[in-house]
């Protein structure tokens, strides 16, 4: 019975050791996010104020053509709990290379080599790509703001509680970020084999639809130039993705043996096994 003890502890060690290191790691990274907070308490006018200046824009245009658009806050609390959501998500920007570099860490022990060579490329590659979408929205959401106000009937004044504001900006850059990584998951399908360069070159016509339909649902007027502002920084990242996903097809079929070609099979037709020789069977 003590040897079957010793067994169970010996199993179970890894595991502990396992939560335990996960422990430190968000212990770690939560520290790291409430630093982040207090700077973002401290500088709480100036985040406010980045935050704010698409809607200081609707507003100077609203008063040019004779309309009232305000921005308030409607409840006793409100200003100390907007301090706390600004304070909150400046905390997790600023502490994002912390909380990431944690989380790398946390997960590297299980990743192969080359596994750690395509997560580290993930990761530089989409982090400017998120960064130019939310850049990109943040351009493009005044005038999106203003051809909403737009339909304002006469007579009629816009107050615009601040959390609305704050929720609709959060979702607006994030849509637009999350459409800036599409292409980059198409090239991880291709470089897994999944997908060839081929196949998305005789896809192109649903690509094109299906990349409108997302920017109609996604951009929050659905104006015809919002569409485009973002269906079209969209599509010439899927042609480059496609260029990269054809260019790696044929570094591909340059390394593999010509015996081993499949493209020209069908897709339900089956490819032929090579017959074993004497050699092939030796260790």
């Amino acid at each position: 019975m003590a040897e079957v003890e010793q067994v169970k502890s010996a199993g179970a060690m890894p595991l502990f050791d396992h939560l335990r290191e996960l422990r430190s790691r968000l212990l770690k990274a939560g520290i790291a996010v409430a630093l982040g907070m207090v700077v973002g308490w401290i500088y709480y006018p100036q985040l406010f104020g980045w935050l704010s200046a698409p809607f200081d824009t609707v507003i100077e245009q609203a008063r040019a053509n004779g309309q009232t658009v305000i921005l308030a806050l409607t409840g006793v609390a409100d200003p100390f709990v907007l301090q706390i959501q600004v304070a909150a998500m400046a905390g997790i920007i600023l502490s994002s290379p912390i909380w990431l570099y944690q989380l790398w860490r946390f997960v590297t022990p299980g990743l192969r080599r080359n596994e750690k060579f395509w997560a580290l490329g993930f990761v530089a590659v989409a982090t400017p790509l998120f960064a130019g979408g939310v850049m990109l929205a943040y351009t493009v959401l005044p005038y999106g703001m203003q051809i909403l106000f737009g339909f304002t009937p006469a007579g009629v004044e816009n107050i615009v509680s601040v959390d609305r504001y704050l929720s609709f900006f959060i979702r607006t850059i994030l849509v637009f970020g999350v459409g800036f990584l599409a292409p980059l998951m198409i090239v991880l399908l291709n470089f897994a084999g999944v997908l060839s360069g081929a196949r998305l070159v005789s896809w192109w016509r649903w690509i094109i639809f299906i990349v409108f339909i997302f920017a109609a649902v996604a951009t929050p007027t659905g104006d015809p130039i919002n569409l485009l502002l973002l269906a079209g920084p969209v599509l010439l990242l899927v042609l480059v993705a496609i260029l990269v996903s054809l260019a790696n097809d044929r570094r591909r079929a340059r390394r593999r043996p010509k015996n081993e070609d499949f493209s020209n099979l069908s897709d339900d037709e089956a490819s032929t096994i090579p017959e074993s020789t004497d050699d092939d069977s030796k260790p």
